[in-house]
Order: C-alpha cells, then sequence, then structure tokens
C-alpha cells in the first residue's frame, strides 16, 4: 500500500464573510491525502466486530475538511454545489473507501440537491448552517417493509394539522439509520374519506427537535457497507408547515427528478472504486509470478484487465455526461432512459471489478480485510437499492418500445440512430442493429433488451468523451469491449428458447434413487 503523510488540520472552507474558499483542485488533493491517511495508516479494529457506521475518529478527521461543503450553495457558506466537482470528491473517497462515498453521496444525492431545489427559502439557511458548521447529515427515508419497489404504494401517512403536519409509518433500509441529523420522509395524505391519496409528499424532519425523534426499532446485520447503518424506523412525528417541499408540479415527479439526479450521481461512486479495483489487480498481476513469469504476461489476464480498464472508462464517460447533464436547473423526471441505463450498468460493472480482483489476486483476496473481498458485499448492494438492476432493465426497454411505437418506427437501427443518446454509437453498431422489434415482449426479453440499450447509451457517452479530449487508445478499447457485450447481448436476445419453472419437481429428480 501507499503510505500517505499525514496531512495538517487546515480550514478549507471559510465561515461567511471571513474570505473565499481554496481552489477545489487544492481541497480535492487535501481531501484525497486525509482519506488515504485515515483508512491505510490509521489502525482501525477488526470491521466485523466494530459498531455500524464509520469509527469516530476516521470520520471526524475527514469531515474536518467539511467535504459536503462541495455540494452546498455560496449563499449558504458552501463551494457551489457544482456537479462535475460533486461527482470528483464521490469518486476520490470511493478510491479509498465505497460506504465513504455512499454516505457522502446520500448526503448530496438524497438530501442537499433536493433541499436547495424544493424546501421553502426559510428553512434552508438554518440547515446548511448546520451541515457547514456543526458536521449535520441528512438522508431519505422511502422504502417500507411491504413497499420496496413499489414505493408509490407506500402507506406512512400524514395529516395537516394546520401550522403542522403529523406524519405516521414504518420505514427501513434508509442509509444512514440513526446516524443523520436531517431526514427527508415521504408520505401519502389521508383523505378525509380515509383512502391515501395517490400523490406523494416531502418532509424535512430535523431529529434535534421536540416531537421529531425517529425511533429506530432494529439495526440491521447488513453484509456489505458495515460502515453504514440500516435498520427500521418508526415514524410518528410532527413537522412544522414550513418544512414541506414544494414541487413544482406533482411530487411523483419531484421523487423521479431527486432519483433520477442520484442516479447520475452512481458514476461518480462508481469511477474511483472501479480504479482502486483495477490499479490493485495491476499491481498484483505486475509482481506475481507463475509459470516463470509474470501474470499480466499471460492473455486471459490481459483480457481481464482490458476489460477493467474498458469498466473505467465508460465510468468516466458517464461521469462526464453527468457533469452536463444533472444539475439542479435541469428538470429530470422524464429522463429515466439514461438515469436508469447509468445506474444499471455501472453498478454491475462496479461488483464485475470486484470479481476480477479477487480472481486475479486469488485466495489472500477472499477475506474480509482484503479490498477486493470486502469490494465483493460492499458493491454488492448497488445493484438493489435506489431500484434493483432487473427493474430498471425491463424499464429501459419498456421506455424504448413505447418511444418506437410513438414515432412509428419498428427497426431499432432506424429508431437509434436518431435518438438522441444513441445516435453515434448506433452508426458503429449497424450491422448488429439493422433488425425489426416485436412490440410484445416477455420480461425477460425486456430486461435482456434493456441491458442491450444501455451499453448502447453508454458507447454514445463514450464516443462523446473522445470528442472531449479522453485519451483514444482507451476508448477505443472501451467501444471493442462493449460491441463485444453488445453482440452477446443480442444473440440471448434473439433466442426465443426459454426455460420454464417445472412444479412439483421431486418427482422423479433424484439421481441416487437412478
Amino acid at each position: 500500500m501507499i503510505k500517505g503523510k499525514k496531512p495538517s488540520l487546515k480550514q478549507y472552507i471559510h465561515p461567511e464573510g471571513t474570505g473565499e474558499p481554496v481552489p477545489f483542485r487544492e481541497f480535492l488533493e487535501e481531501l484525497k491525502n486525509r482519506m488515504q491517511h485515515v483508512f491505510r495508516n490509521q489502525e482501525v479494529t477488526d470491521r466485523l466486530t466494530m459498531p455500524r457506521g464509520i469509527p469516530a475518529g476516521v470520520l471526524n478527521e475527514i469531515m474536518a475538511l467539511n467535504p459536503l461543503s462541495v455540494c452546498i450553495p455560496v449563499d449558504f457558506g458552501g463551494r457551489g454545489g457544482h456537479i462535475d466537482e460533486i461527482l470528483a470528491m464521490l469518486s476520490a473517497a470511493s478510491y479509498e473507501s465505497l460506504a465513504l462515498s455512499l454516505t457522502l453521496g446520500i448526503n448530496s444525492g438524497l438530501f442537499i440537491q433536493p433541499v436547495v431545489k424544493y424546501a421553502q427559502e426559510e428553512v434552508k439557511k438554518p440547515i446548511f448552517s448546520r451541515f457547514m458548521n456543526g458536521r449535520n447529515m441528512g438522508g431519505l427515508m422511502i422504502t417500507e417493509p411491504d413497499f420496496g419497489t413499489d414505493a408509490l404504494s407506500m402507506q406512512t401517512t400524514f395529516s395537516n394539522q394546520g401550522d403542522h403536519f403529523h406524519i405516521r409509518g414504518t420505514k427501513h433500509w434508509a442509509g444512514l439509520t440513526g446516524a443523520a441529523n436531517y431526514w427527508l420522509l415521504t408520505a401519502r395524505e389521508m383523505a378525509a374519506s380515509g383512502e391515501l391519496k395517490r400523490d406523494i409528499d416531502f418532509f424535512i424532519c430535523d431529529t434535534s427537535m421536540p416531537g421529531q425523534q425517529i425511533v429506530v426499532e432494529e439495526l440491521f446485520d447488513n453484509l456489505g457497507l458495515h460502515e453504514i447503518p440500516y435498520g427500521r424506523n418508526l415514524i410518528d412525528v410532527r413537522i412544522p408547515a414550513s418544512y414541506r417541499l414544494t414541487p413544482k408540479t406533482t411530487g411523483i415527479k419531484l421523487l423521479l427528478d431527486l432519483l433520477h439526479r442520484s442516479r447520475l450521481h452512481f458514476p461518480g461512486m462508481a469511477l474511483g472504486f472501479i480504479q482502486r479495483m483495477m490499479d490493485e489487480a495491476f499491481d498484483h498481476c505486475r509482481q506475481r509470478w507463475a509459470g516463470g513469469q509474470s501474470l499480466i504476461s499471460y492473455d486471459q489476464v490481459q483480457q481481464r484487465l482490458a476489460r477493467l480498464q474498458a469498466s473505467f472508462t465508460i465510468a468516466s464517460a458517464m461521469c462526464s455526461y453527468s457533469s452536463l447533464k444533472a444539475g439542479l436547473e435541469h428538470d429530470l423526471s422524464a429522463s429515466g432512459m439514461v438515469a436508469n441505463s447509468m445506474k444499471s450498468f455501472v453498478t454491475d460493472l462496479m461488483q464485475e471489478a470486484a470479481q476480477s480482483l479477487v480472481q486475479l489476486t486469488g485466495a489472500k483476496a477472499y477475506r474480509f480485510s482484503h479490498i477486493g473481498g470486502r469490494g465483493i458485499v460492499d458493491s454488492r448492494p448497488f445493484q438493489i437499492f435506489e431500484g434493483s438492476n432487473d427493474m430498471l432493465y425491463a424499464q429501459v426497454a419498456e421506455g424504448l418500445v413505447k418511444r418506437m411505437k410513438k414515432a412509428g418506427e419498428r427497426n431499432l437501427y432506424g429508431f437509434l440512430r436518431h435518438y438522441r443518446h444513441t445516435e453515434h454509437a448506433a452508426r458503429e453498431l449497424l450491422d448488429m442493429l439493422q433488425f425489426d422489434l416485436r412490440t410484445q415482449l416477455p420480461q425477460r426479453k425486456l430486461v435482456e433488451l434493456g441491458k442491450v440499450m444501455s451499453r448502447i447509451v453508454s458507447m454514445d457517452m463514450v464516443v462523446a468523451l473522445a470528442s472531449r479530449g479522453f485519451r483514444q487508445d482507451l476508448v477505443d478499447n472501451a467501444i471493442v469491449e462493449l460491441r463485444h457485450e453488445i453482440a452477446g447481448l443480442l444473440g440471448l436476445f434473439h433466442t426465443m428458447e426459454t426455460p420454464a419453472i417445472v412444479d412439483d419437481y421431486i418427482d422423479r429428480s433424484s439421481w441416487f434413487t437412478l
């Protein structure tokens, strides 16, 4: 491991009115040094026996630099909330700790940004003052024990009591359970008839205030992301009327705008993680010898390393896209095609990168103390939370079919060559995409088609990345990898034979009785 020097406690964000913050690149370099020091050089007890959450000493050293200031507008003393800087910070954090990166991502995408965009003006200053000066944190509660993917059917209710709202229900699997100071709570209004209204509302809960304490009924023994507490929360709180978010149109569109923007942040968390897996893999394969030669000289090893580099390039292209399109000035409520493609594909690449590092390293990496083994369990939840990847791939395909019907186009290439998110990649794939698409597809075929579409959207971003000056050899290799993967996925998609479930399979299914 690289030995990093212990950084000074230099103040990198000045209190409001005392001057300008240091340039972001200098701030980011100091943050990288600090994270490297605390995660690699500081002696930490066995993570399996530690309580949930990042150790206080580690968190205090990192939060002394106030990394969440990157997400907060200048008007409230922050660095401005620029998307490119947020993504760079998330990437730097995930290179050292995926849990820390997700902690910062939860605060940024699931609390700070929606509060900036949708909260009433009078509540923003006191909230962000506590983030800037009190190292507070915030999270989001959507999921309920009986309503995960089907979030729009949530049963948490609120009633209007004049100067406040009374919210009751149960939420679980909210990152930072028991640790966040603020929560965005989602609930549905109880109508006079006793029925729940369809729309969803958001409320800011300040757990330091009377009547707003959230009871943690259970902390979960989550397999990965051990440093982030998750659990089941009992909600019975009274929120001031001014702490209700104000949607531009409906609460459901607010939710979609929030989730799609958050999904556009996933490449930031993925990029640093994939780069760490790649760097560790290259270091090991250069140093490890087998059969009289270094591992890196073997063709199959080179194939895995090339795939890791392609994943790094793809995640970089996604970050470049998000830096231009994920700002709060954009309404992302209708951007499900791109957001879902990016989140599902890049999180698949994260898990694949960790698996490759472990495969290349061997038994040594199959330990919780090794970055590879830990990376497998830490990256796996990314394929599930904020929308299971199977579900998101199906939604991507459904969106494609819907757009093709509206355009009156049946040929896949005919549509994709004019679609703004695929027009450049489609030209690279003409030989594969020249076929008519059936509009009635079983769900498993929708998932396969969604995987194809996510790779094509990503290839388009890689092509755009090259036009911005990214090194061409990495781009060329990524395009080759994507072509190979798309060809394989299309082969599966065109195969009509599908296995079926066998009910009561016990009869005549034991080889031993034969």
